[in-house]
């Protein structure tokens, strides 16, 4: 009978993560009381140590962290308005054995962060339930099972190559790694391939898209709901403008997504709201792509205002509105310029493909937004994003999230084929280099 990979200590390892709450504040808008992200990492690690992995850091972003370019400006409002955000969301490292030179290092990413929602959390011997149980806690777990698996077939693979694990907040929220994956990056705690631990239905993907976000803000008057036509109505505008754009901008993102997102006007009945907010996320893989939404959309949002002020001048209750919705109506970006991911190196497609057996994600599938960005552009790196289970099969940042056992068992088995793989390509590179740590 073949031992599985994934045993009841990971079984238990995954179940207390899944009972820790780690929607960090951007998710939840509670502040930094709410997440458990310290505990979180901390039980990781545990499990790891028995492997002979040390925590190496383990720490917040910095506030010098925030002030890089690229920050998304929710980050930035939080960090001033709440001096606990960055400290309740840290980030930890863990490394295998000794220091190895990075030409000579794997380095694996995993974020233990998660969108809000609460999930029943749950295991019935086949399915694990709960909210990351597939983005990512299920990951992580299995990506332990499978360093695992590789020292058990090579117990001498930690003095061969070095092995980094990356277990990270600031994923989710719109925060997309800036407070957590890119300062790690920065700081230096990379390898000389990259694996991003996220649902891929375990294929490699050897592209990342980033995103943009842009809001569309109505500044206008609110009105008592007997007199409307006083008002200006940014519900009624800011609904228009959402399937207006929503309709204008997805043929310009070829090699992205437009996602139409959050409408924000009021909650009550008896009332205009004056004022109110539409967001979007627009995704790419090219800064070409970047730049054409980002001129789409102000070409499309003054193509909506004046398609709105045609359709709704002559109704009496809308009328203000659409005479001055261009006057009250603007873009407003709230993250853009941020690195996307477009490919890997070929020394990384082969080992991956041919020396360990790993799907590919074909390149016809549209990709999708990781911290994997941050890697791009790194000299003497290769970066993939690899996972088990899907983003839509397994209902993450949905109703229902969930992974199956049998699939980090297999990822599990992917996981030990690439370090094993990476092995026999460093067994004969006899570069001297010093550790890069």
């Amino acid at each position: 009978m073949t031992v599985p990979l994934v045993g009841r200590a990971d079984h238990e390892l995954l179940l207390d993560l899944l009972r820790l709450p780690t929607a960090g504040p951007l998710e939840t808008g509670t502040g930094s009381t709410g997440p458990q992200l310290w505990a979180a990492q901390r039980r990781y690690a545990q499990a790891a140590e028995a492997l002979g992995f040390t925590a190496v850091h383990h720490a917040p972003a910095r506030p010098e962290d925030v002030a890089a370019d690229g920050v998304p400006l929710p980050v930035r409002e939080a960090v001033a308005a709440d001096p606990g955000f960055l400290g309740c969301q840290p980030s930890l490292v863990l490394r295998l054995g000794t220091a190895h030179p990075r030409s000579r290092t794997v380095m694996f990413n995993v974020h233990l962060d998660t969108v809000s929602g609460s999930e029943p959390v749950a295991f019935d011997g086949r399915r694990f339930t709960g909210r990351g149980a597939v983005d990512a806690k299920g990951p992580a777990v299995g990506l332990i099972a499978g360093v695992r698996a590789a020292l058990a077939t090579r117990p001498e693979l930690a003095d061969e190559i070095g092995v980094l694990i990356q277990a990270v907040a600031g994923e989710e929220g719109g925060a997309l790694g800036t407070i957590g994956t890119r300062p790690l990056v920065e700081q230096g705690w990379y390898g000389r391939l990259n694996v991003f631990c996220e649902p891929t239905g375990l294929r490699y993907l050897p592209r990342s898209t980033a995103a943009m976000t842009v809001g569309v803000r109505v500044d206008g008057d609110d009105a008592v709901d007997d007199r409307p036509e006083h008002g200006h109505n940014a519900t009624v505008l800011l609904g228009y403008l959402a399937q207006h754009l929503g309709q204008a901008l997805p043929p310009l993102a070829d090699d992205g997504r437009v996602c139409v997102a959050g409408l924000t006007t009021g909650p009550l009945h008896n009332r205009v709201y004056g004022r109110g907010e539409l967001l979007l996320n627009l995704s790419y893989t090219s800064t070409e792509t970047a730049s054409r939404l980002e001129a789409a959309a102000d070409e499309a949002l003054r193509a909506g205002l004046t398609a709105f002020r045609a359709r709704f001048g002559t109704v009496r209750e809308l009328a203000r509105t659409a005479r001055d919705a261009a006057a009250i109506t603007r873009l407003h970006w709230r993250k853009r310029g941020l690195p996307a991911l477009a490919g890997t190196a070929p020394w990384a497609e082969h080992l991956l493909g041919e020396a360990a057996a790993i799907e590919r994600w074909p390149d016809e599938e549209a990709a999708f937004t990781c911290d994997a960005i941050w890697l791009a552009g790194r000299e003497g790196t290769a970066s993939v994003v690899y996972g088990p289970g899907s983003l839509e099969h397994n209902h993450a940042h949905a109703r229902g999230e969930f992974i199956d056992l049998a699939d980090l068992e297999s990822f599990a088995a992917g996981i030990a084929r690439i370090l094993l793989a990476f092995r026999d390509t460093c067994v004969n590179d006899t570069r001297s280099e010093e550790p890069a740590w």
